[in-house]
């Protein structure tokens, strides 16, 4: 069911963002997606939490510059990366191993890789675990034995096993609710450069319902002049939602690139916002 309306709302999403500069009304949404205006409304408010209009206000420069610099005031009260207390709920849900630099030029040799394909609420997800953590979580826009055929290339050496029966409990743990009581710590392997890495822990500290530009993670990581280079680690992510990319915008407060489409950046952040905005 989440994964069906998150195609629907996806392509909502892509409609209005389309049609944004001329402010469309519902009964329009609703009208290009083949919807009854009551059920386009009943959907985007189940799925994301908010309505298509209020959906329409995240759009606007404006209210990201705003949100931009209520982030970086919350952030710049930090003693330090990733102690932040705004961010330890979701620093704490994730821990992250790195490979040796042996490791990483190998290839992954003598590494066994478990992967499956599973809905989720932002559709279609490759995941790929080893006994260290996950290494990759994909969102899947393609066929899939494109994901799989570039997550080999990543681990040139490792050992692959299909193993759906493996990946769906993983798979649960990632997607469950943020609740500090019942959720469990989710281990996540990366492969990366040392600069990538930093990237990689820096977005860590993002919290939920709150996003950071590419010059202020620059600058949080002690690198004001290399936003560019952060961009692109941010790109490289390779564990997608758990690694909260999606939290970065650019500096002007328009959405930028996401590496499994604006729309999905769009979606997350939507479903972030308003779940923030209720507590």
């Amino acid at each position: 069911m989440a994964y069906d309306d998150y195609e629907k709302v996806a392509a909502a999403i892509r409609f209005i963002r389309q049609e944004s500069i001329n402010q469309p009304e519902l009964g329009e949404v609703a009208s290009h997606l083949g919807l009854s205006p009551f059920h386009l409304q009943r959907l985007f408010l189940r799925w994301a939490g908010v309505s298509p209009k209020r959906f329409l206000q995240y759009l606007t420069s404006q209210k990201a510059k705003r949100l931009l610099r209520q982030s970086a005031s919350l952030l710049e009260t930090s003693d330090d990366v990733g102690l932040s207390s705004g961010s330890r709920l979701h620093d704490l849900f994730v821990v992250t191993d790195a490979v040796t630099p042996g490791e990483f030029k190998s290839g992954g040799k003598d590494l066994e890789i478990w992967w499956g394909i599973h809905p989720s609420p932002f559709g279609e997800c490759l995941i790929a675990i080893t006994t260290r953590g996950i290494c990759a979580l994909t969102f899947i826009d393609e066929y899939p034995a494109v994901a799989l055929e570039r997550l080999q290339k990543d681990w040139p050496s490792a050992r692959f096993i299909h193993e759906e029966n493996k990946t769906a409990t993983k798979m649960q743990e990632v997607f469950a609710p943020l609740n500090a009581d019942t959720r469990k710590p989710v281990a996540v392997l990366l492969k990366g450069t040392n600069f990538q890495l930093q990237v990689w822990q820096a977005l860590l500290t993002i919290p939920s319902g709150q996003i950071t530009s590419y010059g202020q993670l620059a600058k949080q990581l002690g690198t004001p002049s290399a936003s560019r280079a952060v961009g692109t680690a941010i790109g490289a992510n390779p564990i997608a939602w758990l690694i909260p990319c999606h939290r970065v915008l650019r500096g002007d407060g328009m959405i930028g690139g996401y590496r499994w489409g604006e729309e999905r950046k769009l979606a997350i952040l939507s479903q972030e916002f308003s779940s923030a905005e209720s507590c």
